[in-house]
């Protein structure tokens, strides 16, 4: 299974699904990130976290460790 977390910067990739559990699971929902939305990492902090993104025409800032919830293809 691919993850956001593995999408290297200026790489798009779209959104198979979202998985994990109850609000973090919700909150990724609320920030637009669904089924079939596509995804483009601008950049990555230099320690690796937060990830920079692209998501339905805004910027978004998300931890690795949410990224790892989200199934890409």
């Amino acid at each position: 299974m691919k993850t956001l977390r593995g999408v290297k910067p200026t790489q798009s990739a779209r959104v198979v699904r979202v998985h994990g559990e109850g609000a973090v699971r919700r909150r990724i929902m609320e920030m637009g990130i669904t089924k079939g939305v596509n995804i483009t990492v601008r950049k990555v902090a230099p320690f690796g976290d937060p990830m920079e993104l692209n998501v339905r025409g805004y910027e978004l800032s998300l931890r690795k460790a949410d990224a790892a919830f989200i199934e890409v293809e």
